[in-house]
């Protein structure tokens, strides 16, 4: 075993710890001089350990928390069309409830010989997660590229779309209609979309209403990524007198319509929702939705292309690139009602 370790480090041009470390699947080894001991094993006639296997199948793992949110299956479009254009097969993988978690998700793809993954809206973006579990899959040679949350403790290409930016253009536009009153409903505070969403907003009302961070604070409401958690965050926003109300994604905004609505408010005359993805078919909503366009396509090609990289030996930047998204004026907004038809807020007793 020594001498194959010192023959394979020779052909390699590279130290027996860093063929150690390849074969065991150990982290810290770059993607090329990965490649370069792989080489080696073929060109000396070893036969590569199962794990480290020429990941030929062309397959390409796509992991996403769901698929419910119409966002989800727009970019496994995306994705997949992209890789297919390329040669691979995508495989789609998606968690459900009480199913399988993202890292048996990953452990299934990384078992079936995937030659990458690429992860939408995953534990990256969850700020008390874990990371050492990407540095794991790195250490088994899988390149990997991460969608929506960055964090800099994983060494991957990361894709954004600029959640700051994002929630200034809707501040900017509901703030031009007079509203003063402007609400954020959106998901749990330890995902990095969401705090960064709340840092856009504080610093728009501050910027384009002279709304301080104390004053702006009690209009900042979480709840869950779904329909029902976008009424719950709504309803809540609409007693503390918010005439508008800007959601994190469209199926929140959908509930914040729903919300309205049971309180007799007219949308968008007596209040305005904004949402967030421009998913399919949201443009069809009953009033069509105002929204932030995620650029789905952009994120979604640079994504693959950032992959293929990996794969192919030459490294994407371990950096963020982040995408402008584009504000959607349709029908859910207008100017702020008079202040008599303010919602007026409830009083602690």
């Amino acid at each position: 075993m020594t001498a194959r370790l010192a023959d394979i480090a020779a052909q390699a041009g590279v130290s027996e710890a860093t063929v150690s470390r390849v074969l065991n699947g150990k982290p810290g080894v770059s993607a090329t001089t990965r490649q370069s001991v792989l080489a080696a094993l073929d060109v000396l006639g070893y036969e590569r350990p199962v794990r480290l296997r020429q990941r030929s199948a062309g397959l390409v793992g796509l992991i996403t928390p769901e698929l419910e949110n119409p966002i989800f299956p727009a970019f496994a479009q995306v994705i997949g069309q992209a890789l297919t254009r390329q040669g691979y097969t995508p495989v789609l993988a998606t968690q459900t409830p009480g199913g399988s978690t993202e890292d048996e998700l990953t452990e299934m793809l990384v078992d079936r010989g995937v030659a990458g993954i690429i992860f939408v809206s995953g534990l990256h973006a969850d700020t008390s997660a874990d990371m050492q579990r990407y540095e794991q899959l790195r250490g088994q040679g899988v390149p990997f590229v991460l969608i929506n949350g960055f964090s800099d403790k994983v060494r991957a290409p990361f894709i954004s779309p600029d959640d700051r930016a994002a929630v200034d253009l809707a501040v900017t536009h509901l703030s031009a209609l007079g509203h003063r009153r402007i609400g954020l409903a959106l998901g749990p505070q330890r995902f990095v979309p969401v705090q960064r969403k709340i840092e856009g907003f504080v610093r728009s009302m501050q910027e384009r209403l002279q709304i301080g961070p104390a004053e702006a604070e009690p209009f900042i409401q979480h709840s869950l990524y779904t329909l029902e958690g976008g009424q719950a965050a709504a309803s809540a926003l609409i007693e503390r007198g918010a005439t508008a109300i800007v959601c994190a994604s469209d199926m929140m905004a959908l509930g914040a319509i729903r919300a309205a609505r049971q309180r007799g408010l007219d949308v968008p005359r007596e209040i305005s929702v904004v949402g967030f993805d421009d998913s399919p078919l949201i443009a069809f909503t009953d009033p069509p939705l105002t929204t932030i366009r995620q650029p789905v396509t952009a994120m979604g090609q640079a994504a693959v292309r950032a992959l293929l990289e990996e794969i192919g030996g030459t490294p994407a930047p371990h950096s963020e690139f982040v995408f402008h998204p584009e504000l959607v004026v349709r029908g859910s907004t207008a100017s702020a009602p008079k202040p008599a038809r303010i919602p007026k807020p409830l009083r602690a007793h």
